[in-house]
């Protein structure tokens, strides 16, 4: 079937008001993604935000062979997760003692009925669908206005590793360390929340306005929700070129803007950042070299500084070339999961990271996103995000660091409960 495709002008103030009528829209069908900037245009920006919705086809994919096979023979848009227990299917030393409880396939792509493009300048909305008219889809947005001033549910989220144990197995892998068994490791921890009762879609506007994110998304998967404040790119590709934004390096932003200038500098002269970031830009630039054309690894920025609402992060490009006789898939099989969510050397970190964390991650420190009819991609690094299952009323979401052997156990926990206070504070 041929997709139909029609572009709609944007009036000028109308943007915030046309993406709340998208997603309420959205909400009928058991499955969507939402994707959002939230303004931050780079270079590598393609759109503002972009919404998939319905699924044309439940395709059951399980591999990224499948995968690749379909869009080969369909070349049409395909949106979806690779959760992080998939690195069992690509790696056959590893495995996962936890169960996953909030519903997430380890890998899922659906081909989706509907995928609504809004332009990095926010002039122009495009309606590509299967069936349906764009100007029906368009014309049903008008009508999809959600409620506003909804108030969310007070809760409270255990953590699933207390502060002293969490102090200790910090030591215990700075042991390893010392031991040579690994040079850095990301240890993270679960904050959980039982029977909860919450309108995801509230939950997702109110992370959304307290932490604008450029990889931010909204994803429904049947009962399974992700809200997701993400700041960090895992892979993108653009014709043969692919590219990845390891995030490594975080700063509390300053009360005051002198503060503000002080931490980020301090950020910047960090010892211990700069070397948890550059070793971590070495394990990318290896994954990328296995599909690259011989020396087209290179790195584009290294510790870049860049500006979010409660923190600064450090950023490095690394970028290559893919060789034309391997799959598009391929860049994705040898740099998963990201770096800058396992440590280095990353098989033994992922062995450690089952042996000492508590729960599973499931989509946490996996990815999120798309793949154009023309196999160019973009996928996030899901972090800052919240997890939700409707049925169970199981609220989630993980947070962590890098630890070296120069980390200091009460730092890591700070650098954790960090990044856990923007996801606790939507419901403070």
């Amino acid at each position: 079937m041929q997709r139909q495709i029609a572009t709609f002008d944007i009036a000028e103030g109308r943007y915030e008001i046309l993406k709340k009528e998208m997603l309420n829209w959205a909400q009928q069908f058991s499955i969507f993604l939402f994707l959002d900037s939230n303004s931050y245009a780079d270079k590598y920006s393609r759109y503002e935000c972009m919404l998939a919705i319905g699924a044309h086809e439940h395709i059951a994919f399980k591999t990224l062979e499948e995968l690749q096979q379909w869009h080969a023979d369909h070349k049409d848009w395909l949106f979806g997760h690779i959760a992080y227990d998939y690195k069992n299917q690509l790696e056959h030393r590893l495995s996962s003692r936890h169960e996953e409880q909030l519903g997430f396939d380890p890998f899922y792509f659906f081909h989706p009925e509907i995928v609504c493009t809004v332009n990095t300048e926010k002039t122009r909305l495009t309606i590509s669908s299967l069936g349906i008219t764009p100007l029906e889809v368009y014309k049903s947005f008008l009508f999809a206005m959600p409620d506003d001033g909804i108030e969310l549910p007070k809760l409270q989220f255990t953590q699933r590793i207390t502060k002293e144990p969490y102090l200790q197995t910090i030591d215990t892998l700075r042991k390893h360390i010392e031991d040579g068994d690994c040079y850095e490791i990301n240890f993270c921890n679960e904050g959980y929340c039982n029977d909860a009762d919450i309108e995801p879609l509230h939950v997702f506007n109110a992370l959304n306005k307290i932490s604008p994110a450029p990889f931010a998304a909204f994803y429904r998967n049947d009962e399974s929700y992700m809200m997701c404040a993400s700041p960090e790119r895992y892979l993108r590709k653009e014709g043969s070129v692919v590219m990845s934004q390891p995030i490594k390096g975080t700063a509390k932003r300053g009360e005051d803007a002198v503060q503000d200038a002080v931490q980020k500098q301090n950020l910047q002269n960090s010892i211990k950042d700069r070397a948890e970031n550059v070793m971590i830009v070495d394990l990318v630039r290896n994954d990328l070299a296995r599909s690259s054309e011989t020396g087209a690894v290179q790195v584009d920025e290294l510790f870049g500084i860049y500006t979010f609402p409660q923190v600064h992060q450090m950023i490095s490009t690394v970028s290559s070339t893919m060789r034309a006789d391997v799959p598009f898939t391929d860049a994705i099989r040898y740099s998963f999961p990201m770096g800058s969510m396992t440590g280095a050397p990353k098989i033994k970190v992922m062995q450690l990271i089952d042996q000492y964390e508590h729960a599973a991650r499931g989509l946490f420190s996996g990815t999120i996103g798309y793949i154009t009819p023309n196999a160019d991609f973009d996928f996030n690094v899901i972090i800052r995000s919240l997890f939700y299952n409707a049925e169970s009323r199981y609220l989630s979401y993980q947070t962590g660091g890098a630890i070296t052997f120069d980390s200091t156990p009460e730092q890591e926990w700070e650098e954790m409960r960090l990044k856990a206070w923007a996801l606790e504070r939507v419901f403070s």
